[in-house]
């Protein structure tokens, strides 16, 4: 350990997270709001997940598409909440060289792969709402699959370039990492290489996956919009609407935290760098936490059925 943070290494065995520079006093207190998003988010999850397989009604492609989404957001809250924990409660800064690599594979690969489902979500309720009648004969059980193993594909193919880049590169600098998990950018900026090439592919990813997710998603809710304005009374618009309610919530909770870390990285000259790392962690934390407590609440099925698991006294 002496000689880890010195140049007299190339590609170290282990890299050393700081956690939140600049806020090392306070890693216990920051851990207790991190650890509890955790819990909802692992309890909701499993709650949503569990609710689904137990009820059939809910078999259908929006529940379908939900449980994705859980299990997604399950592996990004998981890829990065122990390690962290790891390092506020034990001052435990150590991660392998691979190791380290592995967690940023897993969080570029499920953040893609969570963008994708919000995509096939919005095909859901683009079908239900505008060709109604023929949604269940597009939206088949295989077709769910094939739409699944190709956001899987999508997410893994897309990434791996990504990271293998990043692993090529010399280390030769320093092996602290000052941030709570192996994130992307905070890594490359230790190597010793040119590393154009990489942020040219985070550039092509981020248009040709995030971005065009959200160009889909914006045509699917233009012609939503269109076919709910067309229909003859208000009560008929806003129930209609109110089909898509939940799902543009969970939108706006994982591309606004988001949209707040990328601008906060873009412009990292003028932003404090604890507050970069903290909008890090809150836009792959807030998401997981946010999604079911948003679909519990709003969707009926899902709320009958907790009422369900969870009587109230003298009923």
């Amino acid at each position: 350990m002496s000689g880890s943070n010195t140049t007299d290494f190339t590609n170290p065995s282990t890299f050393i997270l700081l956690g939140i520079p600049g806020l090392e006093a306070a890693h216990v207190w920051i851990s207790i709001p991190f650890c509890t998003l955790f819990a909802i988010a692992i309890l909701g999850n499993f709650t949503i997940l569990f609710i689904v397989k137990t009820e059939p009604s809910l078999h259908g492609p929006m529940y379908y598409f939900l449980c994705m989404l859980a299990v997604t957001d399950l592996v990004l809250s998981t890829s990065i909440l122990p390690k962290m924990l790891s390092i506020f409660w034990f001052n435990s800064r150590e991660i392998d060289f691979n190791a380290c690599f592995t967690q940023m594979y897993f969080i570029h690969c499920f953040t893609v792969m969570e963008s994708g489902i919000l995509v096939a979500m919005a095909l859901d309720r683009y079908v239900a709402i505008c060709d109604p009648l023929r949604h269940s004969t597009i939206l088949t059980n295989p077709m769910i699959i094939k739409i699944g193993l190709t956001l899987v594909l999508r997410s893994g193919i897309f990434v791996l370039p990504y990271i293998l880049l990043a692993t090529w590169w010399p280390y030769c600098r320093t092996n602290i990492i000052p941030h709570t998990y192996c994130d992307h950018m905070a890594m490359v900026k230790l190597a010793c290489g040119d590393i154009r090439i990489s942020t040219y592919y985070g550039l092509f990813l981020v248009f040709s996956g995030i971005g065009l997710d959200v160009f889909f998603i914006t045509m699917s809710y233009t012609q939503i919009l269109r076919a709910i304005f067309s229909l003859p009374t208000k009560d008929a618009r806003l129930k209609t609407f109110g089909t898509c309610s939940s799902h543009l919530c969970v939108i706006l909770a994982f591309y606004v935290p988001a949209l707040f870390s990328f601008i906060t990285q873009w412009f990292s000259n003028n932003v404090p760098h604890r507050f970069q790392v903290l909008m890090a962690n809150l836009y792959l934390l807030l998401p997981p936490m946010l999604n079911p407590i948003i679909y519990g609440v709003r969707t009926k099925q899902i709320r009958d059925r907790l009422l369900w698991l969870f009587p109230h006294k003298g009923t």
